[in-house]
């Protein structure tokens, strides 16, 4: 049996988890089980070399952080292929070069193409336990990409696909995958099962379990993820193409404040302008969100749209680029609010879930500034200050009654 065990930056954050984390591989490993451990980088590493990279330079180019960032998940698996070492195991640490891991060109947010598995083939049938570098890749120019936030996943569930493993564990510092964040609602619910349609969309809009990404790609594979705890060895949440059991109306709440509130304000209200702004963003990889147009005044209109904080400076240096083109009379942006959504496949055949989740906000006292929906999802764009006060309120709406 082929088993691919991904555990990210917290399950190897010191000396006593990466033990922890060798002797739980090791178990399967003295089964007879063939092993490939995939690690994210320690602990804090990343935020650590991202605020290092901004002391030398405030603007540094991507492909130089690519480099430097790659280095986190590279000191993880030599570490703890050293520590397999000392526990008396065979094992070889790879990062993504020695693999190969192919992916695109998009520093800092690259996509795999292909990996190349004779690498791994050759140390597995050495029977070694192999540990691989998450998070990046190797693109056609033989530079070092990063995958984005979360990119372990994504490589877990990649070499799981790539080598046809029998199964893909992801292992957090939570039990599972919960109807909400137990640290923001102490009376979440872990799910025995979810959905990859659920998962992925629970994955974009926040919940931090799994990379959207991963899930995705666990989808596209039939990849089946378990998602468990590192700190015990409790049953986890399993994600799947179907679950057995007829589905829960609402599957999860989930909040994303790492989100901001873009608006192109007075804008011609002639056919083309829309597109003129979303071709500019997707051309440079930009992902949008939830988008509002205003009903046409006096020739004009209004376009109000989310994207990543991260992606601010960015969205905003090219809309004024353009400004002219786009024939846009102002253009601002609101970094102080957040997303709140509900998730579930019941909403298919059961009509007021926008209604229920509506009532709880307002019981709440909380305004809400923008709404999108989707068949299984309903998002509310609101004040980031109201953001755990609404994921509670509409939590208990749907799951505890």
């Amino acid at each position: 049996m082929l088993i691919v065990k991904k555990f990210g930056g917290s399950s190897v954050a010191d000396k006593e988890r990466i033990y922890h984390v060798a002797q739980r591989c090791i178990e399967d490993y003295r089964k007879g089980n063939d092993v490939v451990v995939v690690l994210s980088a320690m602990g804090d590493t990343t935020d650590q070399l991202i605020a290092k990279a901004k002391e030398i330079n405030p603007n540094p180019s991507k492909r130089e952080m690519d480099m430097l960032l790659a280095t986190g998940e590279q000191t993880s698996v030599a570490l703890m292929s050293m520590a397999m070492g000392a526990m008396g195991i065979p094992s070889v640490s790879l990062n993504a070069y020695q693999v190969t891991m192919h992916t695109s060109s998009a520093y800092g947010n690259a996509r795999f193409k292909r990996i190349d598995t004779e690498r791994i083939w050759h140390e597995l049938d050495s029977r070694k336990l192999v540990v691989v570098t998450g998070f990046q890749g190797v693109n056609k120019y033989d530079d070092l990409t990063t995958l984005g936030r979360g990119g372990s996943d994504t490589t877990a569930v990649a070499l799981a696909a790539a080598l046809k493993a029998d199964a893909c564990e992801i292992y957090t510092d939570v039990e599972g995958i919960y109807t909400a964040d137990p640290r923001v609602v102490p009376n979440a619910r872990k799910l025995k099962e979810i959905t990859y349609e659920e998962m992925l969309e629970l994955a974009t809009l926040g919940a931090r379990v799994l990379h959207n990404r991963s899930v995705e790609m666990a989808k596209k594979y039939g990849v089946q993820l378990v998602v468990r705890s590192s700190l015990n060895t409790a049953e986890g949440t399993i994600v799947k193409e179907e679950v057995d059991v007829e589905s829960m109306l609402i599957s999860g709440v989930a909040v994303d404040k790492n989100t901001a509130r873009i608006a192109v304000i007075g804008v011609k209200d002639t056919p083309g302008t829309a597109f003129k702004i979303f071709n500019i963003l997707g051309k440079h990889n930009i992902n949008v969100d939830i988008i509002i147009q205003s009903i046409g005044r006096e020739g004009t209109k209004d376009i109000s749209f989310t994207v990543a904080r991260e992606d601010v400076e960015e969205v905003l240096a090219l809309l004024n680029e353009h400004k002219s083109r786009i024939t846009a009379q102002h253009i601002e942006s609101d970094m102080t609010v957040a997303k709140v959504s509900v998730v579930g496949a019941g909403m298919q055949s059961n009509p007021g879930v926008a209604a229920k989740m509506f009532e709880a906000i307002y019981n709440a006292g909380i305004n809400i500034r923008m709404i999108a929906t989707s068949e299984i999802r309903v998002t509310v764009l609101l004040d980031e200050v109201d953001a755990d006060k609404a994921m509670r309120a509409v939590h208990n709406r749907f799951i505890e009654d």
